[in-house]
């Protein structure tokens, strides 16, 4: 029976080169010289540090840049609050990855809603998708292709 894996990942490795592609950026910059402008990357947490809010959305923007550069949907991109520390400021971008239950339960619905012969079950964090006709999977990938969600996702597993 056909079936294929609807996911929510981000390659940890093009996640790296992009933060150091940055972090040289930054370095080199002339606008930056001299001052506290710093990226850093810790498992799936960038976390950013400047002199200045304005500062800091250049950064911001400059790391965007290089993950769009690099392969990476920027929508994976979960930036919080932005926090004093010390004599300047920093903030916290997490990398989400995975699908949670809120978003797997809202796959389900519409999968379910659309009313294509297919069958979407919860598996960890990530939703399988079978049905008994390759079509009626491709149809769904395009159903979902069409739906905005708060994350990028991928379909992979697909087999027949």
């Amino acid at each position: 029976m056909p079936s294929f894996d609807v996911v929510s990942e981000v390659e940890l490795p093009e996640l790296r080169n992009a933060v150091d592609q940055a972090r040289r950026e930054i370095d080199n910059r002339f606008d930056f010289k001299g001052t506290s402008a710093a990226v850093e990357l810790s498992d799936t947490t960038i976390q950013l540090r400047g002199d200045a809010e304005f500062q800091l959305e250049q950064v911001l923007d400059i790391v965007r840049m290089k993950l769009a550069k690099r392969g990476i949907d920027v929508a994976c991109m979960d930036p919080q609050e932005v926090t004093k520390a010390g004599t300047g400021v920093k903030q916290d971008v997490y990398i989400r990855q995975g699908i949670d239950a809120d978003l797997a339960k809202r796959i389900q619905r519409l999968i379910k809603d659309s009313k294509i012969k297919v069958q979407a079950s919860l598996q960890g964090d990530q939703v399988r998708v079978t049905g008994k006709k390759r079509d009626d999977l491709q149809q769904v990938i395009a159903l979902l292709r069409a739906e905005t969600f708060d994350r990028p996702l991928q379909y992979i597993n697909f087999r027949d």
